[in-house]
């Protein structure tokens, strides 16, 4: 059975896409008038990335705590030790080559630079492949500080 536009349930992303395309353009068609709008944009994604990092800085706190609750119930330490610890190396081995070798050949091919000279070039690759939206505030400062990209492009 193939659903109809009605019967499909959720949010209409590309209406949502559309209408601010749209409406980004009209503020600016409106000149000195639609600038009041804009600074009001402006200033609710300045507020906006604030509170994502409040968020950044003290969800690991409420994370330790989660954690910490269930090792306390654990039986066997020991095994949750040497499980986690296999896991984090695990962890910690897949970012360094993925950090290192990865996404600097990555950057290599697509600009035939070198990415270990350029000091902003890791800076600006490696939060582009993490998909959180957590991770926006230190990657807009990073390009704009390291890579001097502009504030209105970032």
């Amino acid at each position: 059975q193939i659903p109809v536009g009605t019967e499909i349930r959720g949010m209409n992303i590309l209406g949502l896409v559309m209408f601010a395309l749209v409406l980004g353009v009209a503020l600016k068609k409106l000149g000195q008038e639609g600038e009041d709008l804009i600074r009001f944009f402006n200033s609710f994604n300045e507020a906006t990335m604030v509170l994502v990092t409040w968020i950044m800085w003290y969800v690991p706190i409420g994370i330790m705590f989660l954690v910490g609750s269930k090792i306390v119930e654990m039986e066997d330490i020991m095994l949750l030790v040497t499980s986690l610890g296999k896991y984090i190396f695990a962890s910690i081995l897949g970012h360094v080559i993925h950090g290192g070798i990865i996404l600097p050949l990555i950057y290599f091919a697509a600009t035939r630079q070198n990415p270990y000279q350029h000091p902003g070039a890791l800076c600006f690759i490696s939060p582009c492949s993490v998909s959180s939206s957590a991770t926006l505030p230190s990657m807009i400062k990073c390009i704009e500080e390291n890579n001097g990209v502009d504030k209105r492009i970032s």
